[in-house]
């Protein structure tokens, strides 16, 4: 067997960036006494979600990668020997802008950045008014204890993404995320169907793709958001393994057998009978004859 232990850290955030990044320090080392050997973060986890308007002043929230924030976690990542997934605000330039995830390895070394592909702009999510789109592509992200991919939020939405970062050979996929309702919504119906939707679309990327898939969402009030938690686990056959609450703060560790995942594509052999000669139509935008 060859058994990693997965730690998701769950939280509110504040306005103080100091106050998050302390936040996030303390439950790493949580959930690296726990026996984690990879933990990840939620996304944008430096600051409140501040995409839910479109204010210059929010720009001052960016920063180098690496930078402020990784220099306090590649030497935390190597004193606890564990794998650190971090999502951050990130400034490239004057005026250019990504939202990216860094990799951290055990010994600390940074292992490098994935640059968010799909930025959605929708009410209460003006992500397009901050983030440029990625230009890395797609990344995996050889670490001491598995080779993973790292995609962010909206980028769940997109079986492509998941398709293509799992054809690269990652092992263990996560998605960073930064969702939830919003307060003015009152219907039951519509709040359970967005949060299934989520959970939903990324357990149907386990099946598909025979590997491990795990999302980190933040929790709390933000401005008019209430963030839903639900953090989980889902096994290669989509079974959710674990599952966090959708309103409380949450450090968990799941154990995972990646050699598993031999199992799950050698009996729904999916990969084995994908028909890539048939599919040159799925890079047009829409399949109308023009």
């Amino acid at each position: 067997m060859k058994n990693v232990k997965i730690g998701t850290v769950q939280t509110t955030c504040s306005a103080d960036i100091h106050e998050n990044r302390a936040k996030a320090v303390e439950k790493i080392r949580e959930a690296a006494a726990q026996g984690a050997q990879i933990v990840c973060l939620q996304e944008l986890f430096t600051s409140l979600y501040f995409c839910d308007v479109e204010d210059h002043d929010n720009f001052k929230l960016g920063e180098s990668i690496p930078g402020p924030t990784t220099d306090i976690l590649q030497p935390l990542a190597k004193e606890l020997g564990v794998v650190i997934i971090a999502s951050l605000f990130e400034k490239r330039a004057q005026g250019l802008y990504h939202n990216t995830t860094a990799v951290m390895d055990a010994d600390g070394t940074y292992l490098g950045k994935y640059r968010k592909m799909h930025i959605p702009d929708d009410p209460g999510y003006y992500e397009k008014f901050y983030f440029t789109p990625g230009d890395l592509g797609y990344k995996i992200f050889e670490t001491r204890f598995a080779r993973i991919g790292v995609l962010i939020c909206w980028d769940q939405w997109y079986p492509e993404a998941a398709r293509i970062t799992s054809l690269m050979g990652a092992e263990i996929l996560f998605y960073p995320t930064a969702i939830g309702w919003d307060l003015d919504e009152k219907d039951p119906v519509i709040n359970r169907e967005q949060h299934d939707a989520w959970e939903t679309i990324q357990r149907s990327h386990a099946v598909a793709n025979g590997l491990y898939v795990v999302s980190v969402n933040r929790v709390g009030t933000e401005a008019n958001q209430q963030f839903w938690g639900g953090s989980f686990v889902a096994n290669p056959h989509g079974r959710l393994l674990y599952k966090a609450s959708h309103d409380r703060e949450e450090v968990h560790v799941q154990e995972i057998d990646l050699d598993k995942t031999e199992y799950y594509r050698t009996t729904w052999p999916y990969l084995r009978d994908r028909r890539i000669d048939s599919y040159t139509p799925i890079t047009k935008r829409f399949i109308d004859g023009d």
